[in-house]
């Protein structure tokens, strides 16, 4: 019994110690922005009005890198070509945040997508389902998963 428990904190510690099935994302597959000391991994639509009031709030963290990869959901038909247009761009940060911003929302067909592009989107689709991801935006921080944008718990998270 004693060493049942044992094994569940030290199990509990692990888990609170490092970021929630974080171990095995590639980060390079996805965009960094920022460079604070405080990791923030984002799955994010851009046509999802609660991640774009995320991406609005962490626009101002000057603590916090960024970790972004794109979630498309089914509802949100232009997402998918939007998510194909950052991830064409030399600068991918600075297309997410004209794309996050909805200054491009009145464009009826992106151009300059590329096949690398295609290709990064669909990786990180793919990540997203591995990581079991089905909502947006959901942020893995410090060791914790938070599902929308819960200011609250990411604040607390970030130790704020």
């Amino acid at each position: 019994m004693r060493t049942a428990v044992i094994l569940m904190i030290l199990a509990a510690i692990i888990f609170v110690q490092s970021p929630a099935g974080a171990t095995d994302l590639d980060l390079g597959k996805g965009i960094t922005i920022g460079s604070g000391p405080k990791t923030v991994i984002e799955f994010t639509d851009p046509d999802c009005p609660f991640c774009r009031k995320a991406s609005k709030y962490f626009e101002s963290r000057r603590d916090v890198t960024r970790h972004v990869f794109f979630f498309p959901l089914p509802r949100h038909l232009k997402a998918k070509e939007k998510i194909q247009y950052i991830l064409s761009q030399p600068d991918r940060a600075g297309a997410y945040q004209d794309v996050m911003s909805g200054r491009m929302d009145s464009i009826g067909k992106f151009e300059r997508i590329t096949p690398k592009g295609i290709k990064l989107q669909e990786e990180q689709f793919e990540i997203a389902k591995k990581h079991k991801i089905d909502s947006t935006p959901t942020f893995m921080i410090n060791g914790r998963i938070i599902e929308g944008f819960d200011l609250k718990r990411i604040e607390e998270a970030l130790g704020q």
